[in-house]
């Protein structure tokens, strides 16, 4: 991959701190990027390709304001980490959340492992609504806190698990190792993703953002405000005009100019009803 604009890419975040690649950087990026680049899969929803070189990654996440899914996110977020002068791997993962115990999912996440000031951490700008807002020491058994949910990091199998304390239980977010990823190893999941036509990104809408004290979770019509004091605020989104405010104000995502995209909300208002 090649270098991305960092002053737009800085601009984009509202970040003025220090460039230098220490983990005051790298914790101030990574809280920022999950705060002001919203998770959203209206690509694949628009049916629309989803690319993952550096310039299309700029030109949609940076240029036009919009989000993107794991691949998009990481991906960038690690090239930046790159040009700043980070040592860094890039790693793949399981994911776990809300997949019963026996299923076995594809390595269809990215994250990244980040050598900084001696140690390894864990990155991950790109997890939806559980979306890491700090990186974490790559130290199993040891529970960080983070601007939102306490995470920690165990070992599973050969590898390691990443895990939330959500609703005051460890819940497993994915499992990972150590093994170097390339960019075609993310390609052929974020294609199968993006086309697979019982996808849940073809099917259905994901967005999700965390404030600084508040995570933002919309999945199809169902939209949750979670507040850092344990309360969740929830709505229905019932109109095209609704869900177009919400996409548009609390996820802060520039809507793409997409002729169908009114149409298409209106269908997937349709098929999930309240309840």
């Amino acid at each position: 991959m090649t270098a991305i604009d960092l002053d737009k890419y800085l601009a984009r975040l509202g970040y003025r701190g220090s460039r230098a690649p220490t983990l005051q950087t790298l914790r101030g990026l990574h809280a920022l990027h999950a705060q002001e680049i919203a998770f959203e899969n209206l690509s694949p929803f628009l049916g629309e390709p989803v690319k993952l070189d550096p310039a299309s990654l700029q030109d949609k996440l940076i240029e036009r304001g919009r989000g993107g899914w794991c691949f998009e996110h990481n991906l960038l977020f690690s090239q930046v980490l790159l040009d700043l002068g980070f040592e860094l791997t890039r790693l793949a993962a399981r994911v776990r959340w809300n997949v019963p115990g026996h299923v076995v999912t594809a390595r269809s996440h990215m994250l990244m492992r980040v050598k900084v000031d001696g140690r390894d951490h864990i990155a991950d700008v790109g997890f939806g609504g559980l979306t890491l807002t700090a990186p974490l020491v790559l130290e199993p058994g040891l529970e960080q806190a983070t601007p939102h949910e306490p995470h920690r990091v165990v070992a599973s199998g050969r590898g390691y698990a990443l895990e939330a304390k959500v609703g005051g239980e460890w819940q497993a977010l994915y499992t990972f190792d150590l093994d170097e990823q390339q960019l075609p190893d993310y390609e052929v999941s974020n294609w199968y993703l993006a086309n697979h036509p019982q996808s849940q990104f073809v099917t259905g809408i994901i967005a999700a953002r965390a404030g600084p004290d508040v995570r933002h979770a919309l999945r199809n019509t169902r939209y949750a405000i979670h507040h850092a004091n344990g309360e969740t605020e929830k709505r229905y989104l019932g109109s095209v005009d609704e869900y177009r405010a919400a996409l548009a104000g609390p996820f802060q995502i520039r809507l793409p100019e997409a002729a169908h995209l009114d149409a298409k909300l209106a269908k997937l208002i349709e098929a999930n009803p309240p309840g």
